[in-house]
């Protein structure tokens, strides 16, 4: 008889309450192993690949691609087939340390121990869309013929997250998509080369007849997923937290010269130097002197948590929209790490590999608007911190220099403008301030960290 086994979404990342199938890596009848991806879900948070906690056969997929589905309802029925062999009580969930190959991403569940062995579907049952129990097999009156080979599951398209989405979003099918990228991976030129082959092969339409229908010139887009997250967030911050926006213009050309200095260094060639590490720094230095910008506000217990460590986040637009991952106890590290980990952080949201959990205990976060050449903005608290910088251009700008004999000239220098927002529950005026003042004091004057 086959015996069902359920896999219910599981938390993906803590306090989520539903999820988003994105693409379904296995099909009705396919076999599965322990631990083979069988489901891409995109949460609030990130895009994340689910694998089989059951080795079996699938017996039904409880939801369609594109639909969205509570944390804790059915996601798949595995079936295993247990006839002629003794009842096996169910294995214990393993510790994520046990799956060296694959990172934990979600909270409270983890593959179960057993074989990885690939259990075969019997022959002559077709696979159907709702589970049932199989019918005893009779002997045949002549010699059986070779069994039949399962039916190998189905082949995943290499691409990458944001590609899948730019494909869903263009209407492609990427399984047919002929792939260019490093090891057959489907690239974002490809889906889109196959997104103007589909138009030009279009029937083009009858002569009195519109191009177009009138919906056309509005399109609807679904409120869901790392969109639907960053909306109730920044409503929630915006209408708490009582913000104040202070701004800063500082001439960086010191900070820009030890840029070049550092970049130059043996142990720095390899990473990326970019000013935005050493606005971090300065960040980091600063809040020394002023910790009340790097707390919380607890209101149901109705105290203010200061946090002995520094978890910055780096606010990065990706294809599913902005996300704030974090840099976990960044106060800790040396410049060579922090610029490592700035550089890791940058390239796994581009990739749209970014975890639940770095988005996850954030303390205080950064914003490069000067990447888009912004000069400024009034940016809004990532919820649960008491305080956000935005970092503008970095343009080359006239300047009055005075030097120690009180002299007077006009240079040109390297500017930017900082905008610092912060919870005036947490963080009065005064202390606002200081941070700002402080973090454009080291920006303008590197040497000061020294003292």
């Amino acid at each position: 008889m086959s015996k069902e086994q359920v896999f219910l979404l599981p938390d993906v990342g803590e306090g989520l309450t539903e999820a988003e199938i994105l693409q379904w890596a296995v099909q009705v009848g396919d076999s599965v192993e322990i631990n083979q991806v069988i489901v891409e879900v995109e949460t609030a948070k990130a895009a994340v690949e689910l694998p089989s906690p059951y080795a079996g056969v699938v017996g039904t997929l409880h939801a369609k691609e594109g639909e969205t589905l509570p944390v804790g309802k059915p996601l798949i029925t595995v079936l295993n087939d247990v006839s002629g062999t003794p009842d096996v009580t169910e294995p214990p969930a393993t510790d994520a340390a046990s799956a060296p190959d694959r990172e934990a991403l979600l909270v409270g569940y983890g593959p179960q121990e057993g074989s990885g062995r690939r259990r075969r579907r019997r022959p002559g049952v077709p696979p159907t869309n709702q589970p049932t129990a199989s019918t005893p097999l009779q002997a045949p009156a002549v010699a059986p013929a070779p069994e039949a080979a399962p039916a190998p599951a189905t082949e995943r398209t290499a691409a990458k997250p944001p590609v899948r989405k730019l494909a869903k979003d263009l209407g492609v099918d990427i399984t047919v998509v002929t792939p260019t990228g490093p090891g057959a991976t489907v690239t974002r030129d490809d889906v889109r080369r196959a997104a103007e082959a589909e138009l030009v092969a279009a029937e083009p339409p009858k002569l009195g007849t519109p191009a177009t229908p009138a919906t056309a010139a509005e399109t609807r887009i679904p409120i869901r997923g790392v969109r639907k997250h960053t909306a109730a967030a920044m409503v929630a911050s915006a209408f708490t937290a009582p913000h104040v926006t202070e701004f800063m213009t500082v001439d960086v050309t010191a900070t820009m010269r030890l840029r070049d200095t550092v970049a130059a260094r043996r142990e720095f060639r390899e990473l990326r130097v970019t000013p935005l590490l050493f606005v971090a720094r300065a960040l980091l230095l600063a809040l020394r002197n002023t910790p009340e910008a790097n707390a919380s506000w607890d209101e149901p217990a109705q105290e203010i948590v200061l946090k002995h460590y520094v978890n910055l986040g780096i606010a990065a637009a990706t294809g599913r929209g902005l996300i704030v991952p974090n840099i976990k106890h960044a106060d800790r590290m040396s410049l060579r790490e922090l610029a490592e980990a700035l550089a890791a952080l940058t390239s796994t949201a581009r990739d749209g590999r970014t975890t639940p959990q770095s988005m996850m205990d954030g303390t205080i976060t950064i914003t490069n608007v000067g990447v888009f050449g912004v000069d400024t903005g009034t940016p809004i608290l990532n919820p649960g911190e008491a305080a956000i910088l935005a970092v503008g251009a970095i343009r080359r700008t006239p300047w009055v220099v005075t030097d120690a004999s009180g002299t007077e000239t006009i240079e040109p220098r390297w500017v930017t403008q900082l905008a610092l927002s912060f919870d005036h529950r947490l963080v009065d005026g005064q202390q606002g301030s200081q941070l700002l003042a402080d973090l454009g004091a080291f920006l303008h004057d590197p040497g000061l960290a020294m003292l």
